[in-house]
């Protein structure tokens, strides 16, 4: 049944605060796998609101958690300043007390990261929603070197691609169960929350931006493959 359910995901994109449809994406996989805690991580959150892929969750379904963002215009009572990296994440967690497990972790830092998720280690979120760079084809599994004084520069050269963070969360226990159709946004969701018939569907099936084989402007730049 499960399984059935997060095959329509495209027809429950819908946008309240998020950037295009991933506020009913994420409605729709947890009314797939039922909420335990209700609570949320997302970093780069801005302010909160625009764009946020946690904003409906909090403000209309009674969820709560940790926003952190890097810009300190944002720093308010709601949003925690920090600008994280794979060394300071889980100390961030820890701090301010994130559950050990939890519902819906969104990172959109446009760098590192492949490497901050990559880095979360002891603790377990049940849905993981990750910008990827739209750039690359399908099966190229390279992300940016890792560098903690990371800024993005309004480039391509940004993150991830999507076949390094499918590989990525395979290895975490994930299977990626949809990306959003006009946004790049993938969605995760952790194996043991679905049923043993459910069979991670092949990248290119969920996959909607394809139209690229590399980024041009920064070829140059230092890629890795993973």
């Amino acid at each position: 049944m499960i399984a059935a359910m997060l095959s329509d995901l495209a027809a429950h994109e819908r946008r309240v605060y998020s950037q295009f449809g991933e506020d009913g994406v994420i409605e729709r996989i947890f009314e797939c796998i039922g909420t335990t805690n209700r609570y949320f991580v997302e970093f780069g959150a801005s302010d909160g609101i625009t764009l946020s892929n946690t904003a409906n969750l909090r403000l209309n379904h009674g969820w709560s958690g940790l926003l952190m963002e890097g810009n300190p215009k944002h720093a308010s009572d709601l949003i925690v300043q920090a600008k994280i990296d794979a060394e300071n994440v889980e100390a961030l967690f820890e701090r301010h007390e994130v559950p050990p497990v939890f519902e819906l972790l969104s990172i959109d830092i446009d760098g590192n990261d492949y490497w901050v998720w990559n880095a979360i280690q002891r603790f377990t979120p049940r849905v993981v929603v990750i910008e990827y760079n739209i750039f690359f084809g399908l099966h190229q599994s390279k992300t940016m070197a890792y560098s903690s004084d990371h800024v993005w520069d309004k480039s391509t050269y940004h993150g991830a691609s999507l076949a390094a963070l499918h590989k990525l969360g395979r290895s975490k226990g994930y299977s990626l169960v949809w990306t959003e159709s006009y946004s790049p946004n993938a969605f995760f969701v952790l194996d043991s929350e679905l049923p043993p018939e459910f069979v991670d569907p092949p990248i290119e099936q969920v996959a909607h931006w394809t139209g690229y084989d590399e980024p041009g402007d920064s070829r140059h730049r230092d890629w890795v493959s993973v």
